[in-house]
């Protein structure tokens, strides 16, 4: 028998237009460059079905992943001579599904150079390290004959501190703009999300926004132009009263000073809620703050109703995700607020 899934207790509204519009935001401040899109890790937590059509909506004809098991689903939503593959073929298979699918590997080192001129090579995009000392092929490395041999769209480095000022982040320019001059490509590509607030010098032709499509905030310049695009809610499924004395939740971590009205709130770490929000944190109900009581558990977090007395079983509960004030509460990234965010929203 088939039967439609229940109600989850969980679901996450996405701002399409606050999306939208950060891209485009963010391809203004990329001025004479164009903005692509990183969409790994199911677009940062939001959902690849979800995000990837309203990007391409507001104009985004670049698209990056991560991993070769992401390209799959994202071949449904835009078409492959978009769609570049960051950590490049680690062995021959990765080099053949690229060749099948047309996806664009990055090459980031020469053995990866060769693992793709023996599949029969075609256009590819290249990462070179500039000084983050992560992916990339180094700049010793960069007049090996088989980087020669490559048929190059986008060279790329990336930002080891763009959401800093530092001089590391002109160091990089420096370095990039001397391989630009040395490394034929179609098209060069430097700044993230981060980077794009540096300035056009660091824009050249592609910038790769991520985190700040989604509502990330990595500088001040973009406080007041980048929108919140996700807002989680989680359902409260019981009600009850605690008298004074009584423990919440794991090794009793709160005791109750009074008679109290809380709830218990289907949200937890497995959602992305971690542990980390402890006492600090809160959730929300038509402008009130709802505060945790006790640990997050896996599944499930406490909060007092003394704010809100008139909520019931089934009330739905929003959780705190403007990234750059939730980043300071939770003592959480905002990337890894975002990405923490779980398969068990409906989105």
């Amino acid at each position: 028998m088939s039967l439609p899934e229940p109600p989850r207790s969980l679901r996450l509204t996405i701002d399409r237009e606050a999306l939208a519009g950060n891209y485009r935001t963010l391809n203004q401040l990329s001025g004479e460059a164009t903005a692509g899109a990183a969409v790994k890790a199911d677009c940062y937590g939001v959902g690849l079905a979800q995000a990837v059509p309203v990007l391409a909506g507001a104009g985004a004809r670049d698209f990056v992943v991560a991993h070769w098991s992401e390209v799959a689903k994202l071949l449904r939503l835009v078409p492959a001579e978009q769609v570049s593959v960051l950590h490049g073929p680690l062995t021959s298979m990765d080099a053949v599904y690229a060749k099948a699918t047309g996806v664009r590997p990055v090459i980031n080192s020469v053995a990866q150079a060769k693992l793709w001129l023996d599949a029969g090579g075609g256009v590819c995009d290249l990462m070179v390290d500039t000084g983050i000392n992560r992916l990339g092929l180094p700049l010793t490395e960069l007049g090996d004959e088989a980087i020669g041999r490559l048929e190059i769209d986008v060279l790329m480095s990336h930002m080891a501190s763009s959401d800093e000022d530092v001089p590391l982040n002109r160091v990089q320019l420096e370095r990039f703009t001397k391989v630009v001059a040395q490394i034929p490509a179609k098209r060069h590509s430097l700044a993230n999300s981060a980077g794009i607030a540096l300035g056009k010098d660091y824009a050249f032709d592609l910038t790769r926004p991520g985190l700040s499509l989604y509502g990330g905030v990595p500088r001040g310049e973009l406080a007041e132009v980048i929108r919140q695009v996700v807002f989680p809610e989680a359902a409260i499924i019981q009600v009850r009263q605690l008298s004074a004395g009584d423990g919440v939740g794991y090794n009793a971590a709160f005791i109750a000073d009074r008679s109290m009205r809380v709830a218990t709130v289907s949200l937890g770490y497995a959602d992305g809620f971690l542990r980390s929000w402890g006492p600090k944190g809160w959730l929300e109900h038509e402008g009130a703050r709802l505060k945790l009581l006790g640990k997050v558990s896996m599944d499930m977090v406490v909060v007092d109703l003394s704010e809100a007395p008139q909520l019931r079983e089934g009330d739905w509960l929003g959780v705190p995700f403007n990234l750059p004030e939730a980043a300071q509460v939770s003592g959480l990234t905002q990337y890894e607020l975002l990405t923490l965010l779980g398969c068990r929203f409906a989105r």
